[in-house]
């Protein structure tokens, strides 16, 4: 059932939710905010609330231990997500995976598309679908448009595991889970990937569970 406070405007929303303090509380799958295309940034927050509610996601994200997080995953549906990566696995899974730090920053209003044809499926899972994970078949370079907390165009082109923590943000902002686009037999507990498919890619995983790869 929705709470009053949905329909309340969007500042004083977000004004409840960071009158708490510390990080915020990640909405779980199931949770209609999820499902639903978020609205455009247009200076809902104005610039110091917006200052404010991202630097929330950013020690929501840290404090989870995630590599990304929309802002539908706290409850707001505005078109705003932070992505940070500091890429802290072993040599041979970054090479294979193509993941390299990615440095802090804030999408607002963004927009993918793939540059190529290429594609890679790895495991991935989600704060908002904690305890499981999938194997997601992603284009391995997009085209990223947005702009930053500042109001400054980005147009850059994100490749490997960062194209894909891109993609998977973005996607959320309308509405999608990283399930939506998942092979669903390889859905596995995090505990039986960590016992099981540890491997750099996929492959005995997609071989056991009876998925393809791309």
């Amino acid at each position: 059932m929705a709470s009053e406070n949905d329909h309340a405007p969007l500042a004083e929303r977000v004004e409840e939710l960071l009158a708490a303090g510390g990080p915020l509380p990640v909405v779980a799958a199931g949770r209609p905010v999820l499902r639903r295309p978020t609205e455009t940034y247009d200076g809902q927050l104005g610039p110091a609330l917006l200052a404010r509610f991202v630097e929330a996601l950013r020690l929501t994200m840290h404090a989870a231990h995630g590599v990304g997080l929309a802002a539908p995953q706290v409850g707001v549906e505005l078109r705003i997500a932070v992505v940070e990566d500091p890429a802290p696995v072993p040599g041979e899974i970054a090479e294979i995976r193509g993941r390299h730090p990615l440095p802090f920053r804030v999408l607002v209003n963004p927009a993918y598309e793939p540059v190529g044809t290429a594609r890679a499926a790895f495991f991935e899972g989600c704060l908002s679908v904690p305890g499981w994970q999938a194997v997601v078949a992603r284009h391995t370079e997009v085209r990223l448009r947005a702009e930053d907390e500042h109001g400054r165009p980005v147009d850059e082109v994100f490749t490997g595991w960062p194209a894909r923590i891109v993609q998977h943000e973005t996607d959320h902002l309308d509405g999608m889970l990283y399930l939506d686009r998942a092979e669903l037999r390889s859905l596995s507990t995090n505990e039986a990937v960590a016992a099981l498919w540890s491997q750099p890619t996929p492959a005995e995983a997609a071989a056991a569970l009876g998925f393809e790869l791309p």
